[in-house]
């Protein structure tokens, strides 16, 4: 977990000092070569894809056990739903489109939540598209934009740099305002809440 933290913390510094707003973005793995020196696995440019009119997104690793096993082998490009694999993580980046009253208005119902693939047992129902619920601890940076996470009950308005620790619960991101938005997350399955 601690690896997983560190690199985001290296990734935050990169895209923020890069501007963060080209299409793709790129990640470097490294790795052990057969006499243990350290190197380059991948170095590439990562799209981000359109994943719906509000979001689009891009997986940079993904592991499936706690603690992880370190591979040799790309993890990122495997289908995955919103959570990560049981007692497994994900890193990843995701843009929201500013979204206007209309296109909000359409969103179908729990949007978000259709893709999550093993929610807490605790938790209301969700009220909005954009909020679910997943059973992981979830470390979130805003990268660039502006955005409101959306709980039960409230609604917290976010900004470039801002951090966030999001514990199992309810929660929606919605952009309001004119620019695009975006939150890099470490998402790790965790113990039920």
């Amino acid at each position: 977990m601690h690896r997983s933290v560190c690199l985001s913390l290296a990734v935050v510094s990169i895209l923020i000092g890069s501007g963060a707003r080209a299409d793709d973005v790129r990640r470097v793995v490294t790795g052990l070569d057969e006499r243990n020196h350290a190197v380059v696995l991948f170095d590439s440019r990562i799209p981000l894809k359109r994943d719906s009119p509000v979001l689009s997104s891009t997986n940079f690793w993904i592991t499936d056990s706690t603690p992880p096993s370190l591979s040799s082998q790309d993890t990122a490009n495997r289908p995955i739903g919103v959570s990560p694999p049981d007692n497994g993580t994900k890193f990843r980046l995701v843009e929201f489109a500013p979204l206007d009253p209309a296109t909000e208005a359409k969103l179908p119902p729990e949007m978000i939540m259709k893709g999550v693939s093993h929610p807490p047992e605790k938790g209301i129902p969700v009220k909005h598209p954009m909020m679910h619920r997943t059973r992981t601890l979830d470390y979130a940076v805003i990268l660039s934009g502006e955005i409101d996470m959306m709980l039960d009950d409230t609604s917290v308005h976010l900004k470039q740099g801002d951090v966030i620790v999001q514990q199992a619960t309810n929660h929606g991101w919605v952009n309001h305002g004119t620019e695009p938005c975006r939150i890099l997350f470490v998402l790790m399955d965790s113990k039920e809440p």
